[in-house]
């Protein structure tokens, strides 16, 4: 099927067709400067000529070069809240410029991003700052409306950049002007009306703010210097998740979640209260910062411990330190003894001992608890390595040995699970080929396996579920082939998936690149959401089908309603 033609282009208002074709060259143009800077003075058509490309930009069957990805107009915003709102149009989760900036440095796609208004946003020397980080980046345009003579003009324009001052005569085709206002008779000005009050609300009360405009208590909070007995930091921490659109015991739900032990203790039976009609129930959370007890640091990778690490959680930072906590309260158990820089994931084994993957796809296996040990006669007569240690060291072995780079790891009982950076699952046992699918287009990033009871004697099938850089998650029994159709599909990447049998009933957890995190029943379509406020890097269940969520400023753990 070949897609239909481009939509086309209106002609834009006043006579504005110099203009409009020279932001159409400056998109098409790859020589241009990163940055485009519009200006004039008030009333100069500054924000109807944005409309108009952002209108025509955002179609769908626009061509590529002249795609508009993101907008935001800027009056009332910070630096903070456009970057949350670009966020979410890019699907990206994003809890800071700093964070927007980092994401779209990784993602080489062509990004362009137009930002009306700049100078009557609430921080507009913040906005600066951004535009300028985003057009340094050299696959990402941005184009920025300010007006004539502000300190926020001359600092935009003073380094390379496109400039357009609408108040200069060859930007305007007079002729044409003057047949539009033609046919365009002006509209005699309003009455100035009675400006609307201001929405009124406490910021001391968790009632109020998550009843309130999302937006107004941002600002709030962003402009207040008091903590509002931890209210505010813990707003800011998930704002990116509060400013959506969503019933106030959602937002209560997502502010408990992100609140520190250093507030007001009364605020978590409040906002517990509050959000007695959400999705979840908050078991228990911990936030950065926290210290009874400590939080443990941002969360990379999350495994619910068996055998005997079971009712513990085994927790990866950033760092590649490997904690163990209790499952129950989150109170630290112990670590592993060496950390492994660079960790992406790690998996236990059901005996006591943890595999860690590096940065560079290899294997990595200690020791977190001891196991039992053969006595007596046994012990004599089974003096090798047993069939774990073998199944340890091969999966290494093969790891070390794959062209492509191993990315992404699991455990599945007597088995090992890898995924590699060209897309294809490999599952290692002892003793046997390894059995391989090819079941993404690009990256493999993350794996979950489960046993699935298949018969009432208790015979399981070994169920894999797997998600990609390409946005799909897909499943796969190793013993036939996989799937045809993803499980799901959306327009960003998975950072996690996990799977679980919860009773009866098989549960699947899976956290993508734009900070949603989807809890699917797969038996009856059940769907339940949850958004941390920022990217949740690792899921696991517990083995009472608990959903626990790690993010870099949180490790929660969450109970369906």
């Amino acid at each position: 099927m070949t897609a239909g033609p481009a939509p086309r282009w209106s002609r834009p208002a006043s006579g504005r067709e110099p203009a409009a074709a020279a932001l159409l060259s400056w998109l098409g143009d790859p020589r241009a400067p990163g940055l485009a800077v519009v200006t004039g003075a008030e009333g100069s058509g500054k924000s109807r000529l944005l409309a108009w490309l952002i209108g025509h930009g955002t179609r769908p069957g626009t061509v590529s070069e002249r795609r508009i990805h993101g907008f935001v107009p800027l009056p009332g915003l910070t630096a903070t809240t456009a970057a949350w709102m670009l966020g979410e149009q890019l699907s990206i989760a994003a809890r800071s410029p700093g964070d927007l900036l980092a994401a779209l440095a990784a993602d080489r796609r062509r990004t362009v991003i137009a930002l009306p208004e700049l100078h009557s946003a609430e921080q507009p020397g913040s906005l600066v700052d951004l535009v300028l980080g985003l057009a340094s980046l050299e696959h990402v345009r941005v184009l920025v409306e300010v007006r004539s003579g502000t300190e926020w003009a001359r600092a935009l324009t003073a380094g390379p950049c496109a400039r357009m001052d609408l108040d200069e005569p060859q930007w305007t085709d007079e002729a044409r002007r003057a047949s539009w206002e033609a046919a365009h008779p002006a509209v005699p000005a309003a009455q100035d009306a009675e400006p609307e009050p201001e929405e009124s609300f406490d910021l001391d009360d968790p009632a109020s703010v998550c009843a309130a405009d999302p937006w107004s208590v941002t600002t709030a909070y962003e402009r207040s210097a008091e903590s509002h007995g931890g209210l505010r930091a813990a707003w800011l921490r998930a704002g990116a998740s509060l400013t959506r659109e969503q019933p106030a015991a959602e937002r209560a739900l997502v502010l408990l979640a992100a609140l520190g032990d250093a507030g007001d203790p009364r605020l978590s039976a409040t906002l517990d209260s509050l959000a007695r009609d959400a999705s979840w129930t908050v078991v228990w959370h911990r936030v950065r910062g926290d210290v009874t007890p400590p939080w443990p640091g941002p969360v990379r990778s999350l495994v619910a411990g068996t055998g005997p690490l079971a009712g513990q959680l085994v927790v990866a930072d950033h760092q590649g330190t490997v904690r163990i906590l209790d499952a129950e309260s989150a109170d630290s158990v112990g670590r592993l003894p060496h950390s492994v820089p660079g960790l992406r994931a790690a998996a236990e084994h059901g005996d006591g001992t943890v595999t860690v993957l590096d940065e560079h796809g290899l294997l990595h296996t200690q020791r977190a608890a001891e196991s039992v040990k053969p006595k007596g006669v046994a012990a004599l007569l089974d003096d090798g390595p047993s069939v774990r240690e073998r199944l340890l060291s091969a999966a290494a072995e093969y790891a070390r040995d794959q062209r492509e780079k191993v990315t992404a790891l699991t455990g599945a009982g007597d088995r090992v699970v890898l995924g590699d950076a060209a897309g294809t699952v490999h599952v290692v046992t002892v003793g046997a080929e390894p059995r391989t699918a090819a079941l993404h287009q690009g990256r493999v990033t993350a794996v979950a396996a489960t046993a699935l009871p298949v018969s009432a004697a208790g015979d399981t099938v070994t169920l894999l579920y797997t998600g990609g850089a390409d946005g799909t998650v897909r499943a796969w029994a190793p013993h036939t082939d996989p799937m045809p159709e993803p499980v799901a599909a959306r327009n960003c990447a998975v950072d996690a998936v996990a799977v679980a049998m919860a009773g009866a009933t098989l549960v699947l957890a899976i956290a993508w690149a734009d900070g949603l995190v989807e809890h699917r029943v797969l038996d009856d379509d059940r769907l339940r959401t949850f958004h941390p406020g920022s990217q949740a890097h690792a899921l696991a269940f517990t083995a009472d089908g608990d959903l626990v969520v790690g993010t870099d400023e949180a490790l929660v753990r969450l109970r369906a309603r």
